[in-house]
């Protein structure tokens, strides 16, 4: 085993290394619009925040949001059918997150996310949110819910 000479690391940190800690942040992608929600410090909450608009200015949007939060992780929902297939729609979304991850340079994990643009629409309308209001939070809130699950599925695995 060869030494490192003094203030060295002995071996270089590896991506998932580096992004070990910090929050992470679980995104929605639509073709038009993106759903963003950010987990608390001890990744048990997942919070929405706000969506972002897909295009030209998306990168700088996102790298606000990444240092504003000290995000250290992405989660990207993947669409899939009920039965589990993967369709067209996940291959653009397969596209956008592997680049987005790429630019950003964060890990990123995929999360199944059957049925949570319904769920986050349930949620909005049993809190009595407007129509109008539904339309502007209902991404943020769906990728609440993506992270929520992926969050209790790692504190599962942890167990």
């Amino acid at each position: 085993m060869a030494l490192a000479p003094p203030g060295v690391p002995a071996t270089m940190p590896t991506m998932r290394d580096r992004h070990a800690e910090g929050r992470i942040m679980g995104l929605d992608i639509g073709g038009k619009r993106i759903g963003v929600a950010i987990s608390d410090e001890t990744r048990i909450i997942a919070t929405p925040v706000r969506f972002v608009e897909r295009g030209a200015g998306d990168r700088r949007a996102f790298a606000e949001l990444i240092e504003r939060y000290t995000v250290g992780r992405l989660v990207v929902g993947l669409p899939t059918g009920m039965s589990g297939r993967e369709g067209p729609q996940s291959a653009d979304v397969r596209a956008y997150a592997d680049q987005l991850a790429m630019d950003l340079d964060l890990p990123m994990d995929y999360w199944d996310e059957r049925l949570s643009t319904a769920i986050a629409e349930r949620t909005l309308i049993a809190g009595g949110s407007s129509r109008a209001d539904r339309r502007t939070r209902v991404d943020a809130v769906a990728a609440a819910v993506i992270l929520q699950g992926y969050l209790d599925h790692e504190r599962y695995q942890r167990r």
